[in-house]
């Protein structure tokens, strides 16, 4: 009994020893912490935003997305392209042709059956039609066309009212702000992605001859989505997709959008006129960033430089002078060349914007009536021509003329190589000074005049001045 109890001392003492010994050397010091009323408080930066919100958190896309996949269409063009041609075909003189089938995607914007969608995905179509989220087709008839914005207007017959995307405010779309976009990459219908608005304004055309004004996003589009609807997270619809920009023709990043406000001004147009009704400040305008504004004379780097000013046009009457530049149109601010003719192509002749602009360190808003284009370019033997701008003339000592700015005329470019840039100074001995002359030609021979032409004086774009005689 006395080694049991040796034994059970033993080891408590043991247990006591090794406790106290933990407690000396290895537990780690307790600090008290007291909290008070009066401590000084922790500054954060004063931008009244909380935890960072997370996007499932900050926006919902389903009601959007259920609403839009309704009224976006599968778009399916039959053409014809040539065919290979074989030994037979070269001996009897056939051109054999053989039926190509495209597709795409378009927005139903009226319940009794229009639909918007892209030019190049019903361009050269022998057939068309266009399949519901429902899986019903219907065939389609083509309204009209634009092909410089690459919109086009088709109309269906169904027997019920169709669902529709409304249309939204592009010029209120917000750089970061979520978009969705709905449409058949692939043949895969009813397709929906997600991503940000990530510029604005955006053009492909690195010369600026064509400069377009696209919405640039980051939600994936791809082959077939051309015609589909950008909407944002309230389902509204604020472009229409158009384009990307990759090397293996599949997205890589970037997507393009033609804005819904010129969407809609096309289709008005074509329902209500049957064609485009397009309208021009009347100025040429000068690219402004450092180096050109050291060359205008100017300190500012955003804004539209006037160059010249067109005479008879809207902005002549207005006031607008050479070296004016434009800040703002209406409620929208122009830092580059894009955001002026983006917004100018949401407007039609007669239209009056409120033009700010600064003129010597001055800023002024001035009312400008937009002017029809005939006042600015005519159409003449398949090509357009436009007044030579007074800097030019000056610059480059051109005493008169009209300058080439498109050309479909084939003979002309094939043996003279008349082209974009050239100057026409004479037509059969007749000086030509303005888009004037060109007018009082088609007015009397009509576009067919290449069978009239005996004489062609021009400049080519090295300024060598050529002549030649047809008969």
């Amino acid at each position: 009994m006395k080694k049991i109890l040796t034994l059970v001392l033993v080891s408590a003492l043991g247990g006591i020893l090794t406790l106290s010994a933990y407690k000396l050397f290895l537990e780690p010091e307790q600090k008290l912490v007291v909290t008070s009323n009066n401590t000084t408080p922790t500054f954060l930066p004063t931008n009244n935003i909380g935890a960072p919100l997370k996007a499932y958190e900050n926006s919902d896309f389903t009601t959007a997305a259920e609403n839009t996949v309704n009224a976006v269409v599968h778009v399916k063009n039959v053409s014809l392209s040539g065919g290979q041609m074989t030994m037979q075909d070269l001996f009897f003189g056939r051109n054999p042709q053989q039926k190509q089938l495209g597709t795409g995607s378009g927005v139903i914007v009226d319940p009794s059956g229009y639909i918007i969608t892209n030019n190049h995905v019903i361009k050269n179509s022998q057939e068309l039609s266009v399949t519901l989220n429902n899986n019903k087709t219907y065939k389609a008839e083509i309204i009209g066309t634009d092909s410089e914005t690459d919109i086009a207007v088709l109309k269906i017959n169904a027997d019920e009212d169709l669902p529709v995307v409304n249309f939204g405010d592009s010029d209120q779309a917000k750089i970061g702000e979520w978009v969705l976009a709905v449409g058949n990459p692939f043949n895969l219908t009813s397709t929906v992605t997600a991503g940000i608005i990530s510029a604005k304004s955006r053009s492909l055309d690195p010369t600026g001859r064509n400069a377009h004004s696209f919405i640039q996003t980051d939600a994936a589009v791809n082959p077939g989505n051309s015609g589909g609807a950008l909407v944002n997270t309230n389902g509204e619809l604020i472009g229409i997709n158009t384009a990307i920009t990759s090397q293996t023709g599949s997205y890589v990043g970037y997507s393009f959008a033609v804005p819904s406000n010129i969407a809609r001004k096309i289709y008005m147009d074509i329902l209500e006129y049957g064609n485009t009704q397009n309208g021009v400040l009347g100025i040429t305008a000068g690219v402004l960033n450092s180096a050109s504004a050291e060359e205008f004379g100017v300190d500012d780097t955003e804004g539209v430089f006037v160059n010249d000013v067109t005479k008879k046009s809207g902005a002549e009457k207005a006031g607008i002078k050479k070296g004016d530049i434009i800040k703002q149109l209406d409620h929208i601010e122009i830092s580059k060349f894009e955001d002026l003719k983006g917004y100018l192509k949401t407007k039609r002749p007669n239209d009056v914007v409120n033009v700010k602009l600064l003129r010597n360190d001055e800023l002024l808003t001035i009312p400008v009536t937009i002017s029809k284009t005939d006042i600015f370019s005519v159409k003449f033997m398949n090509m357009e021509f436009r007044d030579l701008s007074t800097s030019i003339k000056e610059k480059y000592e051109i005493p008169n003329g009209v300058q080439v700015s498109k050309t479909n005329n084939k003979y002309l470019y094939s043996n003279l190589g008349i082209t974009e840039g050239y100057i026409i100074t004479e037509i059969n001995n007749k000086k030509i000074e303005s888009i004037q002359d060109i007018s009082k030609l088609k007015e009397k021979y009509g576009d067919d005049f290449v069978e009239n032409l005996e004489q062609l004086a021009y400049i080519n774009t090295r300024l060598e001045k050529k002549e030649v005689i047809f008969k």
